[in-house]
């Protein structure tokens, strides 16, 4: 729905930052993310754990090594993060960065995603994140952005 999309290029500009889109080789469709629907994609990846290896276009960040605090945003699903979010985390070297998770949902709040992506990594101090309302607000990004002290 770009939900996350729009907070993380919030947070870009109240932190002068980059953002780089994590898209699956295979795109979700909107059938694909029916959660009412048994046989949609995202159902099936959520009962069976092992369709949630989903390949990435691009896995690392241009100049990777240049960031000091990375934040990693993703829809909520299920109670969790997006698994398309997980191969980034395990395919990236987060050691000596700051990472903070901030997650979008309509209803769900941030549960344990943020712990079991940190439990995926590889180093990185993992701050507790952030839940934004599918329609949160460019001030209400940037008060919460404000308030890290980066």
């Amino acid at each position: 729905g770009g939900h996350t999309k729009k907070v993380a290029n919030y947070i870009a500009k109240a932190t002068n930052g980059d953002v780089m889109e994590l898209k699956p080789v295979q795109e979700y469709t909107e059938a694909d993310l029916d959660y009412n629907n048994k046989d949609s994609r995202t159902t099936r990846e959520r009962d069976d754990v092992s369709l949630r290896d989903i390949p990435l276009v691009k896995d690392k960040a241009d100049n990777w090594e240049g960031y000091d605090t990375v934040f990693i945003g993703y829809p909520i699903w299920w109670g969790i993060a997006a698994w398309p979010v997980n191969n980034f985390v395990k395919d990236n070297d987060f050691s000596g960065k700051t990472v903070i998770p901030f997650a979008t949902s309509s209803s769900s709040g941030m549960g344990q995603s943020g712990t079991l992506l940190e439990e995926m990594a590889n180093g990185g101090t993992w701050q507790s994140g952030q839940r934004f309302s599918s329609g949160a607000s460019s001030s209400t990004v940037r008060e919460w952005a404000a308030g890290l002290g980066l």
